[in-house]
């Protein structure tokens, strides 16, 4: 009852438009160089510890038209790539297949993380244009975040064991060499602030 409810809600967001939870310019924690990063709004999986918790509901957050994002990403010259995460960005598949189409019209490279792996993604009961959107992607870290699993080494682009980074973009191959055991904090011009990244839990 409680995916009944939430996908239905799903349904109720506009053609064409996405509900987030959030997005920021020129992360440098979220996939290679300097990128925006989009996380979505609403995942069934709940997993102990994760980051965004947030970002579990599928309530009406914020909603965005595919162009307004699009338009966003590309008015930060800095930025060389945009990421997707969540939440779980599969659930809103069709629109942000558009959006990375667009953006590779300008040069722009595409990674998404999923709670999924790649082989749900690519069944037939995957989330509506799932296959859409894993082909627009240049990168893609699949799997749940799992706690038991963690990894907590500065060299990591994953942070749990059972996640994989898929690179389908042979120029993206030598630049996996950012870390997810790192944070960055961007503050905003009204005085708010984001955090994003993972943040190791062991003792120094």
């Amino acid at each position: 009852m409680k995916a009944e409810q939430a996908l239905e809600k799903l349904t109720n967001i506009p053609p064409n438009h996405l509900n987030i939870m959030g997005y920021i310019h020129r992360s440098e924690v979220n996939g290679p160089g300097r990128r925006a990063v989009v996380w979505l709004q609403g995942c069934l999986r709940e997993c102990p510890s994760c980051f965004n918790p947030a970002s579990w509901s599928f309530e009406e957050n914020q909603i965005l038209s595919v162009d307004e994002l699009v338009k966003w990403v590309l008015h930060e010259p800095e930025n060389e790539g945009i990421t997707f995460s969540g939440g779980e960005p599969f659930w809103q598949a069709t629109a942000l297949a558009k959006v990375a189409r667009q953006l590779k019209a300008h040069g722009l490279n595409v990674m998404s993380f999923s709670g999924f792996t790649l082989e749900e993604l690519q069944k037939e009961s995957a989330p509506t244009n799932s296959q859409a959107l894993l082909d627009q992607l240049d990168i893609l870290i699949d799997g749940p975040y799992v706690d038991s699993l963690a990894i907590h080494e500065p060299t990591s682009p994953v942070s749990s064991r059972n996640q994989r980074v898929y690179v389908f973009n042979p120029a993206l191959a030598d630049r996996i060499t950012w870390a997810s055991d790192q944070i960055e904090v961007h503050v905003f011009k009204d005085g708010s602030r984001l955090v994003t990244g993972y943040r190791s839990h062991q003792s120094e």
